[in-house]
């Protein structure tokens, strides 16, 4: 499980980076700015789940049951809140109606959370 973490943590991370420079480069020229600040925080919590489950990855044995709900709950949270923030940006200039994602970004965000309160629960 140990590997599996640092693998989904590397994974996110590289993403976060591509999705970045593409953000800071080409999307510039597709995206308003608005639009763009947005993605941008879809990539900025990706990164800063990469980075949590990096930590976490290299910290736990995950032997207890609240290491792992951590994995899956800030693992599930951020693919939930990035990629649907990262859809949304993404809507006007495809031309789509994409409002439905709206509410899947605070869940992805309350998942997160809940990966963190899972955090605090193994230390406690």
């Amino acid at each position: 499980m140990q590997n599996f973490v640092i693998i989904t943590a590397a994974l996110f991370g590289a993403f976060a980076i591509i999705l970045g420079a593409f953000g800071a480069h080409a999307f510039k020229k597709i995206l308003s700015t608005e639009k763009l600040e947005s993605f941008e925080v879809g990539v900025r919590y990706q990164m800063y789940a990469a980075l949590t489950l990096l930590i976490i990855g290299f910290n736990f044995s995950f032997e207890q049951q609240s290491e792992r709900v951590a994995f899956y709950l800030i693992t599930l949270g951020a693919i939930l809140f990035s990629v649907s923030i990262y859809f949304l940006s993404f809507a006007e200039y495809w031309k789509k109606n994409l409002k439905f994602l709206g509410p899947i970004t605070p869940l992805g965000g309350l998942l997160m959370i809940a990966g963190w309160v899972a955090i605090i629960i193994r230390f406690l």
